[in-house]
């Protein structure tokens, strides 16, 4: 155990404010139970780290990452009661969903179930990936923890970590209805579009930080860890069908936004029918590689066949894509990526994406017309590239980015 202290001490010593995310102020660090998940390399690890800085002067803390050789030989509920008893107050646990669980029948869940109930004086910080709620777990921890889950950069996050570039964000009912105010406001003291396109093509995970030109490799083996790793270790699929995890994905990032012919697509990739497709595409999704689009988005997700997917941010699409991404494509991508984090959205009868069953949005270049949309009885805008500010029902794409 000593050892484990000796790493926490130096991954917590060094570890840097110099960027903090939103959710580090969000989360409600009273609570005795919390997960914080999200798909890989988005920066959870960094988020944890700066919390048990923070509460370091105030309180015994232990950090530790659950795929160490530690716990090949030691259970977490040992390392808990160990911790406690030496006064420990605070124990984040990282990567809780790769624990090899030391005792067999009790993974992860259910040691930290025993934990909460055995050590009231103990507050639990658990994270792990965005497939935590599809794990079904021994432990049931959900009327014990509160969730939280954290995304990528927005733009507007990008902007204060690469450049140091600080505004506030805004809300989408402030968008659609002071968006020429906004925008002017802003581009009064920076030029917008000067730094989107370095966004789109890698400012959406944190670690672009450590070597721009190294990105795309770095973020192609986020991808396979993701599918070899991350999703095995997650949800019930045996290991050897990861090729076919990998083959899916592929065929997606061949033509997006795909339209998918699910009995065509299971037999190309062997797979025996269209409910295990629609099963892989819920794990590609729930792990960060792939976004659907519905006209419902109601019932059973799992079951329920998409109208369209997309890649889950222009990163990835920069990346899987053999050519260069259709211009289209990548504007879509981010609209659809930011605008989902806080807000319900579905596929429309026309246009490109519905809100709360009340916006209509097309996607589309400075010289998009309200033509496809017109007959819409409801609220409907243009949301257009390469312009900064926007007037009426026109706005400019890049605002969107600040949502977040």
């Amino acid at each position: 155990m000593e050892k484990l202290f000796e790493i926490s001490e130096r991954l917590i010593i060094n570890v840097s404010f110099d960027f903090q995310r939103a959710l580090l102020y969000e989360i409600e660090w009273e609570n005795r139970l919390i997960e914080v998940k999200g798909a890989r390399g988005t920066g959870k690890t960094t988020l944890l780290l700066q919390r048990a800085k923070k509460m370091q002067k105030e309180a015994l803390v232990l950090y530790t990452s659950l795929d160490l050789p530690y716990f090949y030989t030691n259970s977490l509920f040992d390392l808990a009661d160990q911790f406690q008893k030496k006064g420990g107050k605070l124990l984040f646990l990282d990567e809780v969903h790769k624990y090899p669980s030391f005792n067999q029948g009790q993974d992860w869940s259910t040691e930290i179930k025993n934990i909460y109930d055995s050590f009231p004086d103990l507050k639990v910080i658990y994270s792990g990936s965005s497939l935590l709620h599809l794990y079904m777990g021994n432990g049931d921890l959900s009327r014990r923890k509160v969730s939280y889950e954290l995304h990528g950069l927005s733009y507007r996050e990008f902007l204060k970590f690469q450049y140091s570039i600080d505004f506030k964000p805004v809300s989408l009912e402030d968008i659609f209805k002071k968006h020429t105010a906004i925008a002017a406001e802003i581009t009064n003291q920076i030029k917008p579009l000067a730094y989107f396109q370095e966004y789109l093509q890698y400012g959406y995970y944190p670690f672009f930080k450590e070597s721009i030109s190294n990105y795309p490799a770095r973020l192609r083996n986020v991808i396979n860890l993701i599918i070899e790793s991350d999703i095995p270790s997650t949800v019930a699929i045996p290991s050897e069908n990861t090729e076919k995890l990998k083959k899916l994905l592929g065929a997606i990032s061949t033509t997006v936004p795909y339209v998918p012919n699910l009995k065509q697509l299971s037999g190309n990739l062997n797979i025996s029918d269209s409910r295990t497709t629609l099963k892989y595409l819920t794990f590609l999704e729930n792990g960060g590689l792939i976004k659907q689009l519905s006209t419902e988005s109601i019932g059973n997700k799992i079951l329920q066949k998409p109208d369209k997917i997309y890649l889950q941010n222009s990163n990835l699409l920069h990346v899987l894509s053999m050519n260069t991404p259709e211009i289209g494509t990548i504007r879509e991508t981010f609209f659809y990526n930011q605008i989902t984090k806080d807000n319900n959205v579905t596929y429309p009868k026309y246009g490109d994406f519905l809100i709360a069953n009340n916006y209509l949005i097309e996607v589309g270049g400075k010289s998009k017309k309200m033509k496809q949309i017109k007959d819409y009885d409801g609220e409907k805008f243009i949301v257009v590239d390469d312009i900064e500010i926007g007037f009426g029902e026109k706005i400019p794409l890049w605002l969107f980015g600040f949502l977040y």
